[in-house]
């Protein structure tokens, strides 16, 4: 079958074909992932070691015991594991496998164009769902518990799974459209810090500077950090539930074509 006549297929068949050209693909990268376990480690580890170094180097200092710091900082911390630590290896893998002439390969396949990069995500989506169930145990050995209910809880982990995956299209875009790994490092690695400290993750947003609270204010990391510790501690929500699925829907809506495009384009 050739790539003209598959897309003269019914609607319906054409979908179905992506999910499961998509749910196929992923399982090769979570394969992938297995050989390597250091990938799955490394988006594990990273809020792992923040949870730590926080709660422990700062928490007496924040909110006068660690006990209690870990009930602030534990909500921020879930949506980091999902949402921000797998932002280096979306693009990264994506951006290693089109060197290598991988994506040459499945782009002359009877398959939809978006495949290859859903089944990527998807994978990650299932290593962000590993390091949320990670993050909930080692919590809970510091101390951490949950002020709702179990819905709630599981209603926070979700979230935060659900604006990851809108987040890991952006740097699947950037895995496209830079030729030079290193590059692609340095423009993640700036993107995580200006999304992850510019936030009220450490500390409420009214302790700091003017200039950084204006930024804190609109960035949709810190509407999916409210949005989790209202879930999981009972603080206020407020529209923060609201403001992190638009923003979600916004990030796809624009990058998720954006990918697919210069995916489409690269030689």
């Amino acid at each position: 079958m050739t790539r003209a006549s598959a897309a003269t297929q019914p609607a319906a068949q054409r979908w179905s074909g992506l999910v499961r050209h998509s749910f196929l693909l992923a399982g090769r990268s979570l394969t992938k992932t297995a050989r390597n376990p250091g990938l799955l480690a490394n988006g594990v580890m990273t809020p792992v070691i923040f949870l730590v170094l926080f709660v422990y180097l700062f928490g007496g200092a924040v909110s006068g015991s660690s006990g209690e710091y870990i009930q602030y900082i534990f909500p921020g911390i879930v949506v980091t594991g999902a949402g921000l630590s797998g932002m280096m290896s979306s693009g990264m893998a994506l951006n290693i496998d089109m060197k290598k002439g991988v994506f040459d390969r499945f782009r002359s396949l009877p398959i939809a164009r978006t495949a290859p990069l859903l089944g990527s995500i998807l994978a990650d989506v299932v290593r962000y769902v590993i390091a949320v169930a990670v993050l909930f145990a080692i919590g809970f050995l510091m101390g951490f518990r949950v002020g709702t209910s179990a819905g709630s809880a599981f209603a926070a982990g979700a979230l935060a799974i659900v604006f990851g995956f809108s987040i890991s299209w952006v740097t699947v875009f950037l895995g496209a459209i830079v030729r030079d790994e290193s590059t692609l490092m340095m423009f993640v690695f700036f993107a995580f810090v200006l999304l992850l400290f510019g936030t009220n993750l450490a500390a409420p947003i009214d302790t700091l500077p003017g200039w950084l609270q204006a930024w804190a204010n609109i960035n949709p990391v810190t509407h999916a950090m409210d949005a989790a510790r209202g879930l999981l501690t009972g603080s206020p929500l407020g529209d923060s539930v609201m403001m992190t699925l638009l923003w979600s829907a916004i990030i796809f809506i624009v990058f998720c074509p954006l990918a697919v495009r210069a995916y489409a384009r690269k030689r």
